[in-house]
């Protein structure tokens, strides 16, 4: 029989024993998501995604967001911790709040699967359907502003399309695997349409690679890496003080980081992280010389950086130089205009050629180094004194010296960013120690992170603990998610730094910048998610009341009455606000400057 449309379908074309194999796209994404090691996709329903979710529920465990941006925040979180997030919305009005947590993701190098749906293929047509930007004035349906919006960010965006040629199944379900793919490699955001009618849709079935390591098209195909590692060793043995400089590049790839860690371990060098690194390391380690920042740097390994090293070797940071990542543009960042270093930026995929590069230089002839920690200065606090963002770091890193169990930071962008590099911080289990986004690619991040590292805490079985440190403007941004944390019953202490403004970059008294009241009540909110509160004015009443919180189950908040004058503020943003006033020209400001810089 001649086949024709009339006549045609799958069973007739291919076989029935091929057409019964056929799965449905929904539950093709259903085991991309697990295929990439997760069991959890962040979200809020919708009509347009009422298919997916029945679809996914049985596969996957949906987690409910309190707004659509929260979802995508948490996606963020779950990539930075996991390697990959998944984020779950309807169409248009669930999808474009999304795109500040893209923007995110975008610039912290973040493999967030942001997942629409979408009208069915059926729909589109010259009706316009609700949810579409269309005002009443139109002559055309618009459809695709979402895919624009992400595209505009430099996303790479698509819409799975449905059967195109009777008789063969769509390729949806492989569309959908290689753009997953490709934000696995690539490290970065993809966006992706679901129309709601191809959910239940046949699809070509797929076969999919032993695991996440096979899908990156053979080993590393860049040269060179042992005429780099010959150069490398050449150096190290000339060499007397050398170090490793390591950058946030890292932090998805274990091999690279657990590679680097052994060569420094076995020949006795060295290391410090970026600012933008920070928490990917034991800075207990003897052999870390913390977080390093030029003037801004507050670890005990500034003065053997600056004064001491004779060889840096610069692994995984940034391509471009980042200005707040490099002492603020300051000129004080020693590392930046180091004259004996050699810069290890990574070309490959997942920083293959560097890795090729580190086993080439773990079986080198490298001398082993005599380094000694530089003794730490011990900064005692007083235990009558205001706590306040001037000694938070120094409170808490002594809390944290006498505990064991790690520490999760988690400060929001604003005053309690700044203060939080005064923080030294252990190895978590959940191998992070400190979580944010530094490069400022969002606000509002604190509470949907802390949401993620707290449930992932408790999955690998309450080991670490997680502190979020945060404003009134961030609070008050963010309160709605910590139903969350009731409903998930996890731990987490909150530090709420109140001063009842937006302080960081306030210029004036402007209305504009009052982003609290007097008589705002911080303790009937906790109560009413089942959380317990406090509020403590000196160190000794914080030191008791964290230790408390730590110890207690479920949402615990201490209230800190910090006050928005600058002495109270910590030696970070102190620096960081003296050199804008040297800059413009305020000669009290200048005079103060060149003194910090010159010694």
């Amino acid at each position: 029989m001649t086949l024709t449309p009339q006549n045609c379908s799958f069973d007739s074309n291919f076989g029935k024993e091929y057409k019964d194999s056929l799965p449905t796209l929904g539950n093709v994404i259903g085991d991309v998501i697990k295929f990439f090691g997760h069991n959890k996709v962040y979200g809020v329903g919708g009509d347009f995604a009422a298919n997916l979710i029945s679809v996914l529920e049985s596969k996957v465990d949906i987690c409910p967001s309190s707004n659509e941006m929260h979802a995508g925040f948490s996606a963020c979180a779950q990539a930075e911790i996991d390697g990959m997030g998944f984020c779950l919305t309807t169409y248009m009005v669930g999808s474009l709040p999304c795109t500040s947590a893209a923007a995110l993701a975008m610039t912290e190098g973040l493999p967030v699967v942001f997942i629409s749906g979408a009208p069915a293929e059926s729909e589109i047509n010259d009706v316009a359907i609700h949810h579409t930007i269309h005002p009443n004035n139109s002559w055309k349906a618009q459809y695709d502003n979402a895919l624009e919006a992400f595209s505009a960010l430099g996303m790479q965006v698509i819409r799975l399309q449905g059967q195109r040629s009777v008789g063969q199944p769509n390729t949806a379900g492989e569309q959908f695997y290689q753009i997953v793919a490709n934000a696995y490699k690539t490290k970065q955001p993809v966006f992706i349409e679901v129309p709601r009618d191809q959910v239940f849709s046949k699809t070509q079935p797929l076969n999919l690679p032993e695991n996440t390591s096979k899908i990156c098209c053979g080993s590393n195909v860049l040269g060179g890496t042992e005429l780099i590692a010959n150069k490398i060793t050449k150096e190290l043995n000339q060499s007397q003080k050398p170090m490793l400089y390591l950058g946030d590049r890292l932090k998805h790839n274990y091999k690279l980081k657990k590679l680097i860690l052994e060569f420094s371990n076995k020949f006795n060098i060295p290391f410090s992280t970026s600012w933008f690194a920070k928490g990917m390391f034991d800075e207990f380690s003897p052999l870390c010389l913390g977080a390093y920042n030029g003037v801004f740097t507050q670890s005990s390994g500034k003065n053997y950086i600056e004064s001491q090293t004779d060889y840096v070797l610069e692994v995984a940071t940034s391509i471009l130089a980042q200005d707040s990542n490099t002492a603020f543009g300051t000129g004080t960042h020693k590392i930046e205009t180091f004259d004996n270093k050699t810069t290890l930026k990574g070309g490959a995929v997942l920083e293959q050629d560097l890795i090729e590069i580190f086993e080439k230089l773990l079986k080198s002839d490298i001398p082993k180094f005599s380094f000694k920690k530089p003794i730490e200065i011990q900064k005692y606090t007083n235990p009558e004194d205001d706590i306040d963002f001037n000694n938070l770091a120094d409170t808490l890193n002594e809390l944290q010296s006498e505990d064991n169990t790690p520490y999760v930071y988690l400060p929001e962008v604003g005053n309690s960013y700044f203060a939080s590099y005064g923080l030294k911080v252990r190895q978590a289990n959940i191998g992070r120690s400190w979580l944010t986004n530094p490069w400022y690619g969002a606000m509002g991040t604190a509470l949907p992170y802390g949401r993620v590292i707290s449930q992932k805490i408790k999955e690998t079985g309450d080991k670490d603990r997680a502190v979020i440190i945060i404003g009134d403007g961030g609070f008050h941004f963010q309160l709605n998610e910590l139903i969350h944390f009731l409903k998930d019953n996890t731990q987490v202490t909150i530090i709420y730094m109140r001063n009842n403004i937006y302080h960081l970059g306030k210029s004036s008294d402007a209305k504009i910048y009052q982003c609290n009241d007097d008589k705002f009540n911080v303790h009937n909110i906790i109560q009413a998610y089942s959380g317990n509160s406090t509020t403590c004015k000196t160190i000794s009443e914080f030191k008791h009341s964290f230790k408390t919180c730590i110890a207690a189950e479920g949402i615990n908040l201490i209230e800190v009455l910090a006050k928005p004058i600058e002495e109270k503020q910590c030696n970070e943003l102190r620096l960081l606000n003296m050199y804008i006033k040297s800059k413009n020209g305020n000669k009290e400001a200048i005079a103060q400057w060149s003194e910090i810089t010159e010694k």
